[in-house]
């Protein structure tokens, strides 16, 4: 299920629709690294490639951000050392 939430971003509101397991692990991550969802989001948005929809940018930086800790989890499980 898609969920629409509405956010400030360098002082302008924008809607941005993601399906809630996103919003999850947007929320975690912005906790994570102690800051406001809105201030995370504001960050994917300036990386973005403007051809880029907001939407398909936060996903696609959550879903590289999954897949940089697994390459972390199994680089641990390879060396022996870690």
């Amino acid at each position: 299920m898609t969920v629409k939430r509405s956010l400030s971003i360098r002082g302008h509101r924008t809607s941005i629709t993601l399906e809630e397991p996103f919003w999850r692990h947007l929320g975690h991550l912005a906790e994570e690294r102690g800051t406001s969802v809105a201030s995370l989001v504001a960050e994917m948005d300036a990386a973005r490639d403007p051809d880029v929809n907001l939407s398909s940018a936060i996903r696609v930086a959550l879903f590289e951000t999954v897949l940089s800790r697994l390459d972390e989890v199994a680089g641990s499980r390879a060396d022996p050392n870690a």
